[in-house]
């Protein structure tokens, strides 16, 4: 692979890099941090920040331009996720919406679909949840039980979903339901796109180790979804969410590695003014040892996440993206946790003590990481995927 940019994606970058040094709040890192503001105030900075982005013809970079995208190669788009981490730019809101939901209305919507859905996504005007995963179908997704049967041009929906992102700030949601019970369970579900308004649709926030609420549980009792909400085809669902989940893997890990260089390079800064018995802590060799092998782990994303770009711009997704969501959600976790040891105690008190590390930062970014290996697709499921597509084992 040629891993230089070309004069095309140099010019991309540095007109990007020029709007960021021009709209990016100083403060936004701080300003988008969950648990550090109030959450309504924290989400309007993030819509308000959304609309910044599309106003400024930035969203939707790899998106068509007929449906207000961008139109700009994928590879510019990883360039856009990078110089994002790099900047220190939130994500954003719609990150569902903008990541997963756009590109599967793309690829498998009626026209009317995506000229309903697709502007008001790039705007973050709609925001969008993921109803896939169940109580007792997350990791096993096609054993979801949640069933719409249909009743002239509607579909009348029962079940609950859980792990719902967004949900409580969400308008929509792309919803996997069982329509078929005596089919095969993958050849039995259909992708709907639902209307959070709909009566019938209670959402519980869930409350996290961290304080915060992202996740949710839903509960549907006899909500009416119109056929026309139909994704891709009736009974046709679990084909449409490969489709989702190949963007949800695909492209993330190469920003997600500057994340980590720069939340590496912030630990290294701090580990130099850390003493331990009278000494730097920088200069005991086990600590050493650790810091070099999370410099080698933290740089050997890019080219992992290179292999994963490459085989999606030959059209051929594949396992590469199960491979770099395993490393990069286990590593961030041994990340957080060599932090807390090189910081010690002061970097596990919580925002609001004078002791606190960073206000808090270190701890945050600690218990958030635990769910890095449940999210996206828990290691368990990443491991099989690998076993199976790459080493060719067989079928635990």
């Amino acid at each position: 692979m040629d891993f230089n940019l070309s004069a095309q994606e140099e010019t991309f970058r540095d007109q990007l890099r020029a709007w960021l040094a021009k709209n990016l709040p100083k403060d936004a890192r701080r300003l988008a941090r969950a648990g550090e503001h109030a959450q309504e105030d924290r989400v309007q900075f993030l819509k308000d920040w959304a609309k910044k982005v599309y106003d400024g013809g930035w969203a939707g970079v790899s998106w068509p331009k007929e449906y207000g995208g961008v139109g700009a190669t994928l590879m510019e788009q990883v360039i856009f996720n990078e110089e994002m981490a790099r900047a220190g730019a939130p994500e954003h809101l719609n990150v569902i919406g903008l990541g997963m939901t756009g590109p599967t209305i793309i690829a498998h919507g009626t026209e009317g679909q995506k000229k309903r859905y697709l502007a008001k996504i790039l705007s973050a005007e709609e925001i969008w949840c993921q109803g896939f995963s169940e109580p007792n179908a997350g990791s096993d997704l096609a054993g979801l039980q949640c069933r719409a049967e249909r009743d002239g041009d509607d579909f009348i929906v029962n079940g609950q979903k859980v792990w719902t992102s967004l949900a409580h700030i969400a308008q929509w949601c792309i919803l996997l339901v069982r329509t078929d019970s005596s089919a095969a369970k993958h050849a039995g579900i259909t992708y709907l796109l639902v209307d959070m308004a709909s009566p019938g649709i209670t959402v519980r926030p869930l409350v996290q180790i961290t304080g915060d609420a992202e996740f949710n549980e839903i509960y549907f009792e006899n909500v009416r979804v119109p056929v026309a909400n139909v994704l891709g085809g009736i009974n046709q669902g679990w084909h449409v969410a490969i489709t989702t989940l190949m963007h949800e893997r695909g492209t993330l890990a190469i920003a997600v590695q500057v994340r980590f260089r720069m939340l590496l390079d912030q630990l290294l800064a701090k580990a130099k003014k850390v003493e331990r018995n009278g000494r730097p802590v920088t200069e005991d060799p086990i600590v050493r040892q650790k810091l070099a092998q999370m410099h080698i782990e933290v740089e050997l994303l890019k080219p992992n996440g290179y292999r994963s770009l490459t085989k999606l711009l030959k059209g051929e997704p594949g396992p590469e993206g199960s491979i770099g969501k395993l490393f990069w959600s286990e590593l961030n976790q041994r990340l957080e946790e060599l932090a807390v040891e090189i910081l010690g105690p002061s970097a596990l008190l919580q925002a609001g003590s004078k002791y606190a590390e960073d206000d808090g930062f270190w701890l945050y970014q600690f218990l958030r990481s635990r769910g890095n290996t449940i999210e996206a697709g828990t290691s368990e499921i990443q491991k099989n995927i690998i076993s199976e597509r790459v080493l060719g084992l067989p079928r635990g």
